[in-house]
């Protein structure tokens, strides 16, 4: 079937994707528990959450077989499109026309989730394992 190897990396991905979250949110209540404020805790986890991301997802989910270093940088460059996107949208909407942060942020994590999974799979992980399908 042509789209299977599509749906199976798109389950893998929101799998990565929820562990990583996960994750990373019980460690910042624990950091934050311990008396690490929250900017500062939420700043590392994303870093740690980003790594959980790259592991899993260019091993797992894309089974990319390029350069680490390569996919490392597009990963990053990456992210750091999908935070502006995720930035643009709270001034523009909460800031600019008073919607909720919380609705705003809510659609925000899908909207820089799909836009994460097409640029990962088109331009970050750009050699895929052969047997994708198979696995």
């Amino acid at each position: 079937m042509p789209g299977r190897p599509l749906i199976r990396q798109m389950l893998r991905y929101g799998l990565i994707g929820l562990l990583s979250n996960a994750s990373g949110y019980i460690l910042y209540l624990l950091l934050t528990h311990l008396g690490l404020t929250p900017t500062r805790a939420m700043t590392g986890l994303y870093l740690v959450a980003a790594t959980l991301g790259f592991v899993g997802n260019r091993q797992w989910t894309f089974a990319d077989q390029g350069s680490i270093q390569a996919s490392a940088a597009r990963y990053t460059l990456a992210h750091l499109i999908g935070y502006a996107i995720n930035l643009a949208m709270l001034r523009v909407l909460v800031d600019h026309y008073g919607y909720p942060h919380q609705a705003v942020q809510a659609v925000a994590v899908f909207v820089v989730a799909f836009y994460l999974f097409i640029v990962f799979r088109t331009l970050v992980f750009t050699r895929q394992g052969q047997a994708l399908g198979a696995r």
